[in-house]
């Protein structure tokens, strides 16, 4: 439960109809499995003490005295475990019957809740024995205790107060407003679904559609737990498909008439996160004065093991058919930018920087889309290299093939000389190779694709990516600068998989020069090439020897600024996401670097340049990111101190 994370999860028992000892059993079975897997929710499906097929044998006082003998056995057989149990039940209320979830804790019942939306009369039939309840809260008399009965009660955690969870049942989620809507509106963060839905052809994908949805559009945490072996089949047939969601997306799924080992599946839903998205989005809102009825519990803080997928690379799709969908996509957002950029601007040319390196390589691409989409000659676009103390062979060379296989106007113009006038007007000593010394560079080369830029009434694009803007690994009023920077939005772990898909799309297409050269681009490491070559004529100065890696500090910047996640629970799952790859001192080395960079280098990021935004995570500051350049970054770096 440390960090917000809740593990969660979803049983099927092996049910046998109308036999409630029997069911208790299989039930315990499931939850002692549960317990020692330190499941803090357990959510079993509808009348799963019972079975929900019993039809006409529901008004039976035999099998309604039994359900309630086997309630109370399961009460006295965890009556010294802390989990939470939600268990279908019918109950006996003004001498009608309804379907009930049971809410159960330490031996105790926390509450009852009442089935609201009857499912098709072609299916269970539920009408015919089952009342629906929409009234109060009421007090009623359960396994020797008085217990609360509704549909509006709402459970809240005393030690972690994100730990808030509603309870519909069934067909519920179906109606037009769910129950777990107006729960959510109150405040639940999970909502759990006991059900009892057949399989017919085309249910599976129905029930994922409704739950996601449902799940995003509440940002919540959803447990839909279904029943399966052991109904009758006597017309239907059930599979015992459940899922665990979590904001739309599926964690844990139990396949229609798949096995589940333990008897249940489970991991861990992030409540943490999900508060912390209810709180970014208006779109979500809460109704303070809501008529819910709490109950709280309490539960031990533990340091949940974690079983959920962390991806390392949060920006790339790991299918490659929705990689290059997104690569595609990201593509067209740039290129329409530019486009319409080029045309109220009134531009004639686009002059871009080409170093040979990654940033420059995809903003001249889209500059070429662009251009084509307005129907202009590439031509128009200015390619300037512009050569000085630590430019190599390979990089000049590449920048120069890719300008012409694009057809791109290619000027060269060495600024050498005037980057040492500019030395001596400072009074700068060439042999100190320090900040002055690459800086000055940086804003030469700015300056020449300026002016360049006004010489031709052109537009500067900017080549700068997310991730060197996030660590402020840019020359302030340098390559920081342009006119539109198109790869404002985009971090530099999905710059590779864009430049890689162009790649691919010219091979296909015939173009095998441009292909070589973009992998090669692809295999050429990260340098703003402000430092002499080596020896051999090779690249010396490397970004990621310096800063640390990209593939890191994309996963940082995700989680810190698209879920909020405070640096030791970045800690924590980077260890997680990137076990065997980089030692633990190695990734708390680079959090705090970024961490540090991250805060210290705002001021670059107030003045950004326009330019699209991409994705969920970005750092204008007309948008994306409102954050005061003097902020302290005390309190997040005393916290990776700690760790």
């Amino acid at each position: 439960m440390k960090h917000g994370f809740i593990k969660v999860a979803a049983a099927t028992p092996s049910i046998t109809v109308a036999d409630c000892s029997a069911n208790i059993k299989e039930i315990l079975k499931i939850w002692k499995n549960a317990d020692s897997d330190c499941i803090d929710l357990l959510v079993f499906p509808e009348l799963s003490i019972t079975g929900a097929t019993c039809s006409d044998l529901f008004i039976s006082d035999t099998l309604l005295n039994s359900a309630e003998a086997a309630l109370s056995s399961f009460l006295n057989e965890t009556a010294d475990s802390s989990i939470i149990s939600i268990i279908g039940f019918p109950t006996v209320v003004n001498d009608k019957i309804y379907n009930c979830a049971v809410i159960c804790q330490k031996g105790q019942i926390l509450g009852v809740v009442p089935k609201n939306t009857f499912a098709n009369y072609k299916e269970n039939c539920d009408s015919r024995y089952f009342t629906a309840y929409t009234g109060e809260t009421i007090a009623i008399e359960l396994c020797g205790n008085t217990v609360p009965f509704g549909s509006k009660l709402l459970f809240a955690c005393n030690e972690i107060p994100e730990f808030r969870f509603g309870v519909e049942i069934g067909a519920d989620l179906s109606s037009p407003i769910p129950p777990s809507t107006y729960l959510c509106s109150a405040g639940a963060l999970i909502v759990a679904n006991p059900a009892a839905s057949c399989e017919t052809v085309g249910a599976d994908e129905y029930r994922k559609l409704i739950v996601r949805a449902h799940s995003s559009k509440n940002l919540c945490g959803y447990i839909y737990a279904n029943n399966g072996n052991g109904e009758s089949t006597t017309d239907l047939v059930f599979s015992g498909h459940s899922m665990i969601v979590e904001n739309g997306a599926i964690l844990s799924e139990r396949a229609p008439f798949s096995n589940a080992e333990q008897g249940f599946i489970s991991t861990e839903i992030d409540v943490q996160k999900l508060s912390s998205e209810r709180r970014k989005k208006n779109t979500f809102s809460y109704l303070p004065n809501a008529s819910v009825d709490k109950i709280y519990f309490s539960k031990p803080i533990r340091d949940t093991k974690l079983t959920r997928h962390i991806d390392p690379s949060p920006f790339i799709p790991s299918d490659k058919n929705e990689r290059a969908k997104r690569c595609d996509m990201i593509l067209e957002i740039q290129s329409r930018g530019l486009a319409t950029r080029i045309e109220r601007a009134y531009a004639k040319k686009c002059v871009i920087g080409i170093s040979g390196g990654l940033d420059s390589c995809l903003a001249i691409l889209v500059a070429a889309r662009a251009l084509d989409l307005l129907g202009r000659p590439r031509t128009d676009i200015i390619g300037v290299t512009m050569p000085c103390f630590g430019t190599t062979k390979r990089t000049r060379s590449n920048a120069e093939i890719l300008c012409e296989e694009l057809g791109a106007d290619l000027r060269c113009v060495d600024i050498s000389e005037a980057v040492r006038l500019h030395f001596r007007d400072i009074g700068h000593d060439e042999s100190n190779r320090n900040v002055v010394y690459e800086n000055c560079q940086a804003r030469e080369r700015t300056q020449v694709i300026m002016d360049i830029a006004n010489e031709e009434n052109g537009l500067v694009v900017g080549t700068g990516d997310l991730s060197e803007l996030a660590l402020g690994w840019a020359t302030y009023n340098g390559d920081h600068m342009s006119m539109y920077g198109v790869n404002g939005g985009v971090p530099k772990t999905l710059i590779r998989h864009i430049v890689a898909f162009c790649a691919d799309n010219a091979e296909a297409n015939g173009k095998e020069k441009l292909a070589s050269v973009l992998r090669d681009i692809l295999d050429t490491p990260v340098s703003p090439e402000l430092l002499p070559a080596n020896e051999n004529g090779e690249i010396a100065q490397k970004t990621e020897d310096l800063v640390g890696p990209y593939e890191l500090h994309d996963f940082y910047l995700y989680y810190m600024l698209r879920l909020d996640y405070a640096p030791d629970k970045l800690y924590r799952i980077a260890k997680i996401a990137f076990a065997g790859a980089y030692s633990d001192e190695e990734l708390l080395k680079w959090l705090k670097n970024f961490v540090r960079r991250f805060f210290n280098q705002q001021f670059k990021r107030s003045c950004l340049p326009d330019g699209p935004k991409v994705g969920s995570v970005g750092v204008s500051p007309r948008g994306d990111l409102k954050m005061p350049s003097d902020a302290s970054s005390r309190e997040w770096l005393k916290m990776t101190d700690e760790l």
